[in-house]
């Protein structure tokens, strides 16, 4: 019988960081807001990334985690915080 790998659905906020970095590092413009990146950061305002860029960051978003993001989750994608909220959601459907 084959043994099934799940993706790992349940992950750290941390972990999600860890993962959106290098996804964000690619479309922001080199800051010291992009070293100090938190939950708390902003996309538009922090990191100066434009709206273009958002959707770029969304679509590997998207790759990365195995995820869909439909349109209203993704205008509720404007900071880290609520990027990290987004893509725990989408994870937790994968569960079910």
């Amino acid at each position: 019988m084959p043994v099934l790998f799940l993706k790992n659905t349940h992950m750290s906020n941390e972990e999600i960081i860890h993962k959106l970095k290098p996804i964000i590092t690619t479309y922001a413009p080199a800051s010291a807001a992009l070293e100090n990146l938190s939950e708390e950061s902003d996309f538009i305002k922090d990191l100066n990334i434009n709206s273009a860029n958002l959707v770029d960051i969304i679509l590997d978003v998207e790759e990365a985690f195995g995820i869909n993001i439909d349109n209203a989750s993704m205008e509720k994608m404007l900071t880290v915080k609520a990027s990290i909220e987004v893509i725990k959601e989408k994870l937790s459907e994968i569960d079910r």
